[in-house]
Formats: C-alpha cells, sequence, structure tokens
C-alpha cells in the first residue's frame, strides 16, 4: 500500500510539474518586435486580474487548457492588466495598459482577446465570456489567428 500511495504522490508531482507555464510579455513594443522577430501574431489580453470574474474563469477554462497550452508556441501572448489591487503590476504599467485601455479597448469590456499582425494591427477580435463557459468561440478566434 506504501508502495502504490508513493508511486501515486509521484504521478501527481510529474503531472504538476509537465504542465508548461505560458509566457505573457507585458509590454506591448516588446511583443511587437518579438512577433516581427519571430513572424508570429499577436494575442492581447485585456484583464483585471483581481476584479473581473469572467477573466478569472476565462484564465482557468481557455488560458490553462492543454489545447491553448500546445498552440502558444505560435503566437506572441500579450498581457494587459488593470486591476485595482496596487501591488500587482507597477504603477508604470499601470500607466502603460490605461493607456492601451484607452486606444484599443474604448469600450473597457473584459475580457477582450485582440489578434494582431506581426506589426501590431488589429485584425480580429472577441470579447466577454459567458457565464456557461464556453470556450468554444474562443478556440475558433485563436484558431482563425493561426491560419
Amino acid at each position: 500500500m506504501k508502495k502504490l500511495i508513493f508511486i501515486l504522490l509521484i504521478g501527481f508531482s510529474y503531472i504538476g510539474f509537465a504542465q508548461e507555464e505560458l509566457h505573457w510579455e507585458t509590454d506591448f513594443n516588446t511583443a511587437k518586435n518579438i512577433a516581427a522577430e519571430q513572424n508570429k501574431p499577436i494575442l492581447m489580453y485585456f484583464t483585471g486580474s483581481d476584479w473581473c470574474s469572467p477573466c478569472k474563469q476565462l484564465k482557468a477554462d481557455f488560458f490553462h487548457s492543454e489545447e491553448f497550452i500546445s498552440k502558444a508556441d505560435k503566437i506572441v501572448l500579450l498581457m494587459v492588466d488593470v486591476p485595482f489591487r496596487q501591488d500587482i503590476v507597477t504603477p508604470e504599467q499601470l500607466k502603460k495598459n490605461k493607456a492601451l485601455v484607452k486606444k484599443l479597448n474604448r469600450e473597457e469590456s473584459f475580457p477582450l482577446l485582440l489578434a494582431l499582425d506581426k506589426n501590431g494591427r488589429e485584425f480580429n477580435r472577441i470579447s466577454a465570456y459567458s457565464s456557461l463557459r464556453d470556450t468554444s468561440m474562443h478556440f475558433q478566434f485563436l484558431d482563425s489567428m493561426l491560419r
């Protein structure tokens, strides 16, 4: 019995370590430079990480899914976080993020995903997230970016 528990613990720890960590850029210019250099589109994600319930659900259901993680290396990920808590992003970053909201998310819709080409020009968007937690539209959006 002890051997079985030990094997199960090892297996669960391996699963935890095996899950790939996503790398999110937080600077628009950096994301554009990487995208141009690597010839990849940019997925810009507007979130209120500490106050937006649909954002938290989308993060869990979509961004942490195996399907998304398996496709993430084909795009440059850019997170534009506008939290209420002051310890989540620096004041400088918050100022940059609010400027991006004013420029690209005038409706202040959260969550909002923008598909940008390698030069930072928008070619598609999807906003909000249903309480039904259906990610099918988000995966269609992602697949359209990768065509």
